[in-house]
């Protein structure tokens, strides 16, 4: 099988694949097969790839060892979900969106929240109807477009580079390019990933004003991608963009159990909107994964149905806070420039200062990428943490915005996070000033 460059295909392959592979990147060498363990040191801290090294509560895992005794947990769910986690989800979000959900018409459980979004493409997209995404965007949302025969077209935040101590604030929409270059006539949806991965952007109630004003006037879905809302810092808020007036008709909010509990294998999420969203997504996602994950979706009924008396919620965001701590006290020390995250649990280092030697014997993958694919390889070879150039996530029109920047994940146990701090002290040596 071709997958990621990682095997080439047969050159007398007579069935030719489908072009959609190509335009979606699916057949490039990617990120995530460049920066794999297998090709790093043995001994590389992994701070590149989102996930956690720690396990879900003890009381969601112990939920989910119960619902494997059952019978019924042990078979297949209704595609809609199963009804208790339907349940939870409602008395969960429903007071967030100021909403008595319908758990039959307005609320569908996936598997995980991207083969949500997937459905929703499926379900919405005709042919070159073009989708409107923020760079830098999550990766899969390119592919799944494509995929889906539509268009995708890229609105960059800029970051303003002048700040000393710049937040994910400071990486703003040009509102002007927003309605003059990327809507056209063609214009279907547009995703809205708030708090912004891999910016960690907390979008303020200003811009989503803005945005929704656009969708309202050019008639668009909006794909609200809300998994980290659990993770919001500093006291920002957390804005739902179905709460503005008008915009619950033409919003379909998208969250995960994976990453609201620290369970990203468990490919648990959900979506919520207007029955005339849910409906036609669910004949999709029928037909794609029938139903979902259901023991695990037991648990994270479990989980929603527990986490306000239990006050997981703030109490892991005040972990989280503490992981953000380490990483960033740590790049202080060095003296290097980053975003500081508002959300989510990415920091973006900005790498310009660092120098390699000349003849530095970069593999042929990141040659002729990004200098940050450089950058990020020569800091996981030589200092031994791994992370993720983010010019990946740009379209090649634009990819010169994320050069400067190297993605470090803080999803890790403290105990990690400060090896890696240590480590990373030894770029002090390759600093220009």
């Amino acid at each position: 099988m071709y997958t990621n460059g990682t095997h080439k295909p047969n050159e007398t392959q007579l069935i030719p694949y489908a072009s959609r592979l190509k335009e979606g990147r699916a057949l490039a060498q990617d990120v995530w097969s460049i920066y794999n363990a297998a090709n790093l040191p043995p001994d590389c801290i992994n701070l590149g790839q989102g996930y956690m090294n720690f396990a879900p509560p003890v009381w969601i895992r112990e939920a989910a060892t119960e619902a494997l005794k059952q019978v019924a947990t042990n078979h297949y769910s209704h595609p809609k979900g199963r009804l208790r986690l339907r349940h939870a989800i409602k008395d969960f979000y429903g007071p967030q969106l100021g909403r008595d959900l319908d758990v039959e018409t307005e609320i569908l459980v996936t598997s995980g929240a991207n083969e949500g979004e997937y459905s929703v493409f499926v379900a919405f997209l005709e042919p070159g109807d073009e989708v409107i995404m923020f760079e830098p965007f999550f990766d899969q949302y390119l592919a799944s477009i494509t995929f889906n025969s539509g268009v995708p077209i890229y609105v960059p935040l800029h970051p303003l580079t002048d700040k000393d101590k710049p937040t994910s604030n400071d990486w703003v929409i040009d509102f002007d390019e927003l309605r003059r270059r990327a809507i056209t006539p063609r214009t279907k949806m547009i995703i809205v990933n708030t708090p912004h991965n891999p910016v960690g952007k907390v979008f303020t109630r200003e811009e989503l004003e803005k945005i929704a004003d656009l969708a309202k006037e050019h008639n668009l879905l909006v794909m609200a991608d809300e998994v980290y809302d659990s993770l919001v810092f500093d006291g920002k808020e957390h804005v739902r963009i179905a709460t503005l007036p008008g915009m619950w008709e033409r919003t379909v909010t998208v969250g995960s159990a994976g990453k609201l509990f620290a369970a990203t294998g468990w490919r648990v999420g959900w979506l919520i909107g207007p029955s005339y969203i849910i409906y036609p997504t669910l004949a999709a996602t029928t037909r794609i994964v029938f139903c979902s994950n259901s023991p695990l979706q037991e648990a994270s009924a479990v989980g929603l149905e527990q986490a306000r008396e239990r006050g997981f919620v703030d109490q892991q965001r005040r972990e989280y806070e503490e992981r953000r701590a380490i990483l960033t006290e740590g790049f202080d020390r060095l003296g290097m420039k980053y975003t500081m995250p508002e959300g989510s649990y990415f920091v973006l280092l900005d790498v310009s200062r660092l120098q390699w030697p000349d003849d530095y014997p970069f593999p042929q993958s990141v040659m002729g990428r990004g200098r940050d694919f450089m950058a990020c390889w020569f800091i996981a070879m030589e200092i031994g943490v791994s992370s993720i150039p983010v010019s990946e996530f740009y379209c090649e029109e634009h990819c010169i915005i994320g050069e400067n920047y190297a993605r470090f994940a803080f999803c890790k146990d403290a105990d990690t996070l400060k090896r890696a701090v240590e480590r990373l002290q030894e770029l002090a040596k390759f600093l220009k000033n």
